[in-house]
């Protein structure tokens, strides 16, 4: 199976996103570039760098905003599914969300720097 690399974030001002399931680190919560994003189970957060996660493959998914080529994310550590990143927008008022991550906030753990 091989040993399993995990980055770790960096505990600055900013409180850092992990998986709810097994708690390995995903994101930084000051990285947030967009709240105002829906997810399968609610509210969801847009960023442009996530860590710790795996690509599932290229799928065509409808979406609120229109048509867009996606894939899931896994966390590395327990393969619980994240969210999505977006591949391709087919629509040219979405094209600022290719190559970004969306991370459902119902599958995150938010660790607070104290």
């Amino acid at each position: 199976m091989g040993l399993l690399f995990v980055e770790v974030l960096p505990r600055d001002a900013a409180a850092v996103l992990k998986c709810r399931r097994c708690r390995v680190d995903a994101a930084s919560a000051g990285a947030i570039l967009s709240k105002d994003f829906q997810g399968r189970l609610g509210r969801a957060y847009l960023f442009d760098r996530v860590v710790n996660i795996t690509l599932g493959p290229n799928e065509d998914r409808y979406l609120i905003t229109g048509l867009h080529t996606v894939n899931d994310i896994y966390c590395n550590c327990c393969q619980q599914i994240l969210g999505w990143r977006y591949e391709k927008a087919y629509e040219e008022s979405e094209k600022y969300k290719e190559g970004k991550f969306i991370l459902e906030k119902a599958r995150m753990w938010k660790e607070k720097v104290r």
